[in-house]
């Protein structure tokens, strides 16, 4: 297939880039790097700007027939969006709005979209299943819901078929050591905790020990990177087949808890972890775990790096081979 990947010079944009080039698939990457990479494109054809360059999706759009885009390129702090919501509204549901009216303008069949947890907000039970209810409980999560319910009008309206793919907890890096994660700033506990260990930042801020868990942290459910690019070509591969939208929860169905991943670390790295604890965090949940069970019935998804110390072991390797830090 032609596909364009928005937002592929980033963590999980540029991962699935390198996997579907690997699978002989023709690939455009649009990014404006204003929060990935330029070296992080491994494959394809490049191309700097952002979907919020109208004049420039229409020469692409209409330069060549593409069989779908695939969209990564979404703002993903949940502080940041409490903070700046207008920059959310405008980019996550705005520009995202932009990119699929030049779709149908261009008869692009068919769109992949990242999706998130954070859509269904506090859970009133767990492991979440799709058809949890939606009340989210920031300006991210809120984006990603319309974006969602505005794909459903238009698949009905004008015939654009969707997957969208709720991720997670995003994690680990490729295990080829070629590609990781590298966000500015950087908020995922695993990258944070490995820089603790290496001695490259403070401590480690735990934020509470008093939840109802068996060691007292937040419980979340982490997914390999590898594996989320896996189901996006799966979805590409059941959007042909079905000609039929759909939303998929994306998770390994089992959770670790902050201590039980920084025991991880430890093993991994070979080094001591300096924490510190803190209080709380307001709307932080005590535990996210995916129910994917739907994504495995209909995408035919098995997670195959669903080991916790194989997703820090990837995700060390590649800080250290990348000289972001040096191994014990």
């Amino acid at each position: 297939m032609k596909l364009l990947v928005v937002g592929g010079a980033g963590y999980i944009g540029s991962h699935m880039v390198a996997l579907l080039a690997e699978r002989g698939h023709e690939v455009v990457v649009l990014d404006n790097l204003s929060s990935g990479y330029r070296d992080a494109v491994l494959a394809g054809t490049f191309v700097e700007g952002g979907v919020e360059d109208a004049a420039l999706l229409e020469r692409l759009l209409g330069g060549a027939r593409f069989d779908a885009v695939l969209h990564f390129a979404s703002f993903i702090q949940v502080g940041e969006s409490v903070a700046h919501p207008s920059k959310y509204y405008r980019n996550n549901l705005v520009n995202t709005i932009g990119l699929v009216d030049a779709m149908v303008r261009h008869s692009v069949p068919n769109f992949i979209f990242s999706s998130t947890a954070a859509i269904f907000g506090e859970p009133e039970y767990s492991p979440i299943d799709e058809a949890h209810p939606k009340r989210p409980l920031n300006p991210y999560g809120l984006t990603k819901w319309m974006v969602e319910q505005v794909l459903q009008d238009y698949d009905r309206a004008y015939g654009l078929k969707s997957v969208c793919l709720r991720y997670f907890n995003a994690a680990g890096a490729d295990p080829a050591g070629r590609l990781g994660e590298r966000h500015e700033p950087e908020t995922h506990l695993i990258p944070l905790l490995l820089a603790a260990a290496a001695g490259r930042s403070g401590p480690m801020r735990v934020f509470g020990r008093d939840y109802a868990t068996p060691d007292g942290t937040c419980i979340r459910d982490y997914i390999h990177v590898s594996d989320l690019c896996s189901a996006h070509l799966l979805a590409l591969d059941f959007l042909a087949a079905n000609r039929t939208s759909a939303a998929f929860n994306l998770g390994n169905g089992n959770g670790f808890s902050v201590q039980e991943v920084i025991e991880a670390v430890k093993d991994v790295t070979g080094k001591p972890v300096p924490t510190e604890d803190a209080p709380r965090r307001a709307g932080d949940s005590a535990r996210l775990i995916a129910d994917s069970r739907l994504a495995r019935e209909r995408l035919g998804w098995r997670p195959e790096l669903a080991d916790l110390r194989q997703i820090v072991r990837d995700a060390w390797n590649w800080e250290c081979s990348s000289g972001r830090l040096k191994r014990p």
